[in-house]
């Protein structure tokens, strides 16, 4: 099976690596070959390119290659949030999700036990399915407007009521 890909060019480099490091990496892991050109070709059969597909996406989302491996176990999806196009609405819930200093975004990432990245004009979330539920309705959350301070106690309570015993 083969599949083509298109990431942002600024991305390609991170998806080669170091003397093609991580490139061999996914090949290696997915069992499966990577072609880049303009856009990125995978050959393999297609569970293992369908799992390479989600690597490369991830890292063309914005995550570094080791953040997008957690998709290569089967208890970690990921999840992509289109934010608004008009470029003054984008820049202001841009740094509403992430933060002053990345507070923002690592205080999500610690709550839900994510990995979060704000790319372009999305944000895209890795980890355990509920875990990822969870953290996108933070984020839908808070690009509706929600205060900080109401999205963390949305947090703490879910955090809460995974804890108690059923």
């Amino acid at each position: 099976m083969q599949k083509r890909i298109l990431i942002p060019k600024e991305r390609i480099a991170v998806i080669i690596g170091t003397r093609g490091h991580v490139k061999r990496e996914i090949e290696k892991k997915t069992l499966t070959r990577l072609f880049i050109d303009d856009d990125i070709l995978i050959e393999g059969e297609s569970v293992n390119v369908m799992s390479a597909e989600n690597i490369v996406t991830a890292i063309g989302r914005g995550f570094s290659p080791e953040n997008a491996m957690m998709l290569l176990d089967e208890e970690n999806t990921m999840s992509v949030i289109d934010l608004p196009r008009q470029e003054k609405i984008l820049k202001r819930l841009r740094s509403r999700i992430i933060g002053t200093r990345g507070k923002t975004r690592r205080n999500l990432e610690e709550y839900t036990k994510t990995k979060i990245s704000v790319f372009g004009k999305t944000v895209a979330i890795i980890g355990a399915y509920e875990q990822v539920q969870i953290a996108t309705e933070a984020i839908e959350k808070l690009i509706k407007g929600f205060t900080h301070k109401t999205v963390y106690k949305f947090l703490e309570e879910k955090a809460k009521s995974a804890a108690r015993p059923i």
